[in-house]
């Protein structure tokens, strides 16, 4: 998978990417709103196998895929996976704090959904969020996403604290 826009990047990872999503998910900042405070302890032999196989594959029915900036570096990672005939779970994070909060992540959805829509024939995508990260819920309203369940208390962070999560989806026609 490969998608380029005016400003960005949108590709599969590859087997050069383990270190940096290692890093990543080892980063407690940037984990914490996923539950991860830590950060995660990544075992890279299962996530080199993961980015093999899912490059072996024409059309993955669960892609981890890098946002790099055109002409710079890797921002951020995306990723799907097929739920259910037609509906598509997406997640995204933009890892690069400097990065946050200039559009990029819009773009990058809004080329997903594209994809999704085009390549894989979605007609739901789905996605979800802390219950806590309200400027989320925001975001993803905006892009026109609709609240569909709100859940308090549904499971717990690493330290230990319950936590809620609220779900969206867009229905494409």
């Amino acid at each position: 998978m490969y998608i380029k826009d005016g400003k960005i990047i949108i590709r599969s990872a590859e087997l050069s990417d383990t270190t940096t999503l290692s890093k990543w998910w080892a980063d407690g900042k940037i984990m914490a709103h996923a539950g991860f405070p830590k950060g995660l302890k990544t075992d890279e032999l299962k996530l080199v196998n993961r980015i093999k196989l899912q490059n072996e594959q024409s059309f993955p029915k669960n892609q981890l895929m890098i946002i790099e900036l055109i002409n710079k570096y890797s921002i951020g990672e995306m990723n799907y996976r097929e739920q259910s005939m037609g509906v598509f779970e997406i997640g995204i994070k933009i890892c690069d704090f400097k990065e946050q909060s200039k559009g990029y992540g819009a773009i990058a959805i809004k080329l997903m959904i594209k994809y999704l829509k085009n390549e894989l024939k979605a007609n739901k995508i789905v996605l979800d969020t802390n219950l806590n990260n309200v400027g989320t819920q925001r975001f993803y309203k905006r892009l026109g996403f609709k609240q569909t369940n709100t859940k308090k208390d549904c499971w717990t962070d690493q330290m230990g604290n319950l936590q809620g999560a609220v779900f969206f989806e867009m229905i494409l026609w």
